[in-house]
C-alpha cells in the first residue's frame, strides 16, 4: 500500500522556523547567567518549551500539518508566554 503524502503548511512551517529561533536565543540567553542557582532555574522552566519545539519539528517531520501539530504550536505559544511573564531575561 503507497504511504499517503503528509500535507504541508507554509505559515506553520514559518512559526516552526521562527520558533526554533527564539529557542536558540533564549537558551543562549540562560547560559549567560553567572550565578549557576538562577541558570538551572530558568533551564528547569524552559524545559517544557523546548521539547514541545522539538516534539512539534518530529511530529511535523513525519506527520506534516495535523491536528497533533497545531495542539503542540499552541502549547508552544501558550508555554513562551507565560516562561516570558514569569522569568526576566
Amino acid at each position: 500500500m503507497p504511504k499517503k503524502r503528509r500535507k504541508l503548511n507554509k505559515e506553520m512551517e514559518a512559526d516552526m522556523a521562527a520558533s526554533k529561533r527564539k529557542i536558540e536565543l533564549i537558551t543562549a540567553l540562560i547560559h549567560d547567567i553567572r550565578e549557576e542557582d538562577i541558570q538551572a532555574e530558568y533551564l528547569e522552566a524552559f524545559g517544557k518549551v523546548r521539547s514541545t519545539v522539538v516534539n512539534l519539528i518530529a511530529k511535523y517531520t513525519t506527520d506534516g500539518f495535523c491536528e497533533e501539530t497545531e495542539e503542540l504550536l499552541s502549547q508552544y505559544r501558550e508555554l513562551i508566554t507565560n516562561f516570558e511573564e514569569e522569568y526576566e531575561l
